[in-house]
């Protein structure tokens, strides 16, 4: 690869596709992970084609420990990532005690294990390099307590967590790492969860497209945490604040006042 190389997982639907597009316009050579195979390769057939870059597939499932191994070492030992997007993961909807359990295991294994390793070893690879940027893909629900969501909501919430100590830990680096937030986004995610995007108004429902374009636009900002629909930055700024303030009294060596009889 002769130009700064762009690893996508995820790629073949969605957002990882859409931001395979993107990066391809702007002279990034790709890697893209996914499962299928076919797809995967009629997508680098035809961005090779149409933007004269160039193009590695790399067929795994991410809960497949072999597989993740492959891509581990891809990320960490092989040619240096200069983009990493860390986008894989899908949603098993239920409510507690009613969902079912397999599905959420394996939700589990894409969404925090395959995730958390991932990061782990692009962090590794650009530390070797001395620079990078990786994008890990978060989601809104961190947000909300919608019934039925609180395991995938939960695993989003882990990328919030883990992916904010990374931005700390890569302070003075040369490896920028930003938070992504979308909203409801018009990909198959949905209908591969059982759910249907047209269940949610119009004018909630964002362009994948649109949210791409806000995700680059906002390294370009230096934004550590895009939410792209979200009019003003500084509602996430109260929120951390708000999260100073607390942070200091959540370990004391006494109870607070209230809770004296």
């Amino acid at each position: 690869m002769t130009r700064p190389a762009a690893l996508i997982t995820g790629a073949s639907s969605g957002i990882g596709l859409s931001f395979a597009h993107h990066l391809a316009r702007t002279g990034h050579d790709l890697i893209l992970v996914a499962r299928r195979e076919d797809r995967l390769r009629a997508i680098a057939e035809e961005l090779s084609a149409e933007h004269s870059i160039d193009i590695e597939v790399m067929v795994a499932d991410l809960a497949d420990p072999d597989d993740l191994d492959l891509v581990e070492e891809r990320l960490q030992d092989g040619e240096p990532v200069a983009l990493f997007v860390n986008n894989a993961g899908f949603a098993a909807f239920g409510k507690v005690g009613e969902g079912d359990r397999e599905d959420m295991t394996d939700m589990l294994l894409l969404n925090v294990v395959a995730f958390s390793r991932l990061a782990d070893a692009a962090m590794a690879g650009m530390k070797r390099a001395g620079q990078g940027t990786i994008i890990n893909v978060g989601s809104g629900t961190l947000f909300t307590k919608l019934p039925g969501y609180a395991g995938y909501g939960a695993t989003k919430a882990y990328v919030a967590y883990y992916t904010r100590v990374m931005q700390v830990e890569a302070k003075d680096s040369g490896i920028r790492v930003q938070l992504l937030i979308p909203g409801v986004t018009a990909t198959d995610f949905h209908a591969v969860a059982g759910h249907s995007v047209d269940d949610f108004p119009a004018e909630r429902v964002m362009e994948a497209d649109d949210l791409v374009v806000a995700s680059l636009r906002g390294l370009e900002l230096g934004e550590a945490v895009c939410i792209p629909s979200l009019p003003d930055i500084a509602d996430w700024d109260a929120l951390e604040a708000a999260e100073a303030r607390i942070a200091p009294n959540a370990s004391r060596d006494k109870v607070a006042a209230r809770y004296h009889g």
